[in-house]
């Protein structure tokens, strides 16, 4: 069975490379890409992809919202943040949209097949420095909580 997979991100070399990236694996196609939030919407409504690989900053609707709308459309869709943002308040926004992984992009190209293997296996994905970001907000709250 092929992964079907809709890129979103507003920089075009970003969208090629991992177009490229992804065609080289013999169960995947990409099946569009999107330069803005609100195309993707529309994309993922009009083609049903199995993975989104959604940019988080992105003109005209962001990463947040488009994941809202998307995931409020079509629930089995699995949608992936790719940023450069690996601050705590991107990755909570974005795994509170709906959002089944969280890559930084610096390390896209070495996570981005295992992300999508992981999250169409139906579980989370959360690339390298992200783990660390979330792993210090939960042990921060732990302590807080018992001081």
């Amino acid at each position: 069975m092929t992964i079907q997979i809709l890129i979103a991100d507003d920089h075009l070399l970003m969208r090629q490379g991992i177009s490229a990236l992804i065609q080289n694996q013999p169960d995947m196609k990409v099946m569009g890409v999107a330069e803005n939030g609100q195309l993707a919407v529309e994309l993922a409504a009009k083609l049903s992809p199995q993975v989104v690989l959604m940019d988080i900053s992105m003109p005209i609707l962001n990463g947040v919202e488009a994941t809202h709308r998307i995931l409020a459309a079509n629930s089995s869709i699995k949608v992936i943040a790719l940023s450069v943002h690996i601050q705590k308040h991107f990755i909570l926004e974005m795994l509170s949209a709906g959002a089944s992984g969280y890559l930084v992009k610096d390390r896209a190209e070495e996570e981005v097949i295992k992300a999508i293997r992981t999250v169409t296996a139906n579980h989370t994905y959360l690339g390298q420095g992200v783990i660390d970001v979330v792993l210090k907000d939960i042990i921060n709250q732990r302590s807080t909580v018992h001081s």
